[in-house]
């Protein structure tokens, strides 16, 4: 049997790759919403900050949903 060190060295390093950028984006996305209650406890309303906080988290928590969604689909043969 013969392995192909670099095919996988490079598989390795685009799943970390991919798996921290995913982490990050969300961890973005749990800012967003803390940014958004902090805004709305301070100001005693939503006001601006509220309202970026949660488009900032919507964003980042449908790209996560996205990545999820687009590994789903390469696993699963019968999507293709």
């Amino acid at each position: 049997m013969h392995v192909d060190w670099s095919a996988l060295g490079r598989v390795a390093a685009v799943s970390l790759g991919v798996t921290v950028a995913v982490v990050v984006v969300f961890t973005l996305g749990v800012l967003g919403l803390s940014r958004a209650d902090a805004a709305r406890d301070g100001a005693g309303g939503a006001g601006a900050g509220g309202a970026a906080g949660r488009a900032q988290a919507g964003l980042c928590f449908l790209a996560c949903a996205a990545v999820v969604a687009y590994g789903i689909y390469l696993i699963v043969p019968q999507f293709h």
